[in-house]
């Protein structure tokens, strides 16, 4: 189901008009809520946990598992920040778009990641340079 209601963006309708902005927005705002939801979920295990445990191999467990829980809230803290300049596009217009030629990203690419910034092309093309560098 779509963030609102049964409504999905098709390729019949102009691109990235107000239903779609609409769509898009709520698609993303819901995504967001739901991060911070878990973010917040995340920081009180890691109060929960912090008694202090007396077996040497249970205190270097939890090290780990609060390791894992602090990478994990670093990447919804990147996340969020993609998904509010997500927001920002949809309000000056640029969302949808490719930074890099200007053309639309299929709507189909925007519903399975709303916070694209490349075309599939595009992001096909950058991966292959990342590749050639990684390469050296």
């Amino acid at each position: 189901m779509s963030p609102n209601g049964t409504y999905r963006p098709n390729d019949k309708e102009p691109f990235m008009n107000e239903r779609q902005r609409e769509y898009f927005r709520a698609k993303l705002m819901n995504w967001k809520d739901e991060i911070l939801r878990e973010s917040r979920e995340t920081l009180q295990s890691l109060q929960d946990e912090n008694v202090a445990l007396p077996d040497l191999a249970d205190r270097a467990s939890t090290e780990t598992d609060r390791a894992l829980e602090l990478r994990t809230r670093d990447r919804q803290r990147k996340l969020i920040s993609k998904i509010d300049a997500a927001l920002k596009r949809i309000d000056d217009g640029s969302y949808g778009y490719c930074e890099e030629t200007g053309e639309p990203i299929s709507l189909r690419r925007l519903d399975a990641r709303p916070i694209a910034t490349l075309s599939i092309e595009a992001q096909e093309r950058h991966e292959r340079r990342e590749r050639v560098y990684r390469d050296d």
